[in-house]
């Protein structure tokens, strides 16, 4: 059973249909408490940084996906939910993250030729295993949409890198947190064996 996040914010019902193409059984809810006992985490995000991270403060939402992530539940950030794991967001301002994987959410720097938003299919270049990328190969293609991204102070935390400009984070991991910066809803076969990797990940007896 997969969880998702709901504070309204986000590509909810894509990201809850991509799961249930690949046959997992999905639950999309605010509850807090259903949020602690999920069996697996997933929080979406599209937009801007300060919104989303407002809305789940406002909602009461950080402290019982906090409390589940100490509990070993496996946590999957898409999109914006990949930059909330961050400490913080230098977006419009500067916001909180939750604070699991240490480092900042920046923009793009500007550069000849380089337009932003990064829109379109890149390639992911993996620097470790991980069950997460089980039948992914370096150099995988994926569909990205942001204009910011992810600078992990632990070279450790990043799971696989993309090259816009300059290399970036396209997917981190730490112990039981993921996150994916593209769209896994938009990347085909490559983003649907991901989430059906995600889906199929035992629960860690350990904490972040």
């Amino acid at each position: 059973m997969i969880t998702i996040v709901d504070y309204e914010i986000g590509n909810l019902r894509s990201v809850e249909k991509a799961f249930e193409h690949v046959g997992v059984e999905v639950l999309r809810t605010d509850d807090p408490e259903r949020i602690r006992s999920a069996e697996r985490l997933v929080l979406p995000g599209v937009g801007a940084f300060g919104a989303c991270s407002t809305e789940l403060l406002r909602r009461d939402l950080n402290a019982p996906v906090l409390e589940a992530v100490e509990q070993g539940v496996p946590l999957l950030g898409v999109c914006v939910g990949m930059q909330l794991l961050f400490d913080e967001s230098l977006e419009m301002g500067v916001y909180e993250g939750l604070g699991l994987i240490r480092g900042q959410v920046v923009p793009f720097e500007p550069a000849a030729g380089l337009k932003v938003p990064h829109i379109g299919w890149n390639q992911i270049r993996p620097a470790r295993p991980s069950p997460l990328l089980d039948g992914i190969s370096d150099g995988a293609y994926v569909y990205f949409v942001h204009s910011y991204h992810g600078v992990a102070e632990q070279a450790a935390d990043v799971l696989a890198e993309c090259t816009y400009g300059a290399p970036f984070p396209a997917i981190v991991q730490r112990n039981n947190v993921f996150g994916l910066q593209f769209h896994p809803e938009k990347s085909g076969a490559n983003g649907l064996r991901m989430l059906r990797n995600f889906a199929t990940l035992v629960p860690a007896s350990t904490a972040v």
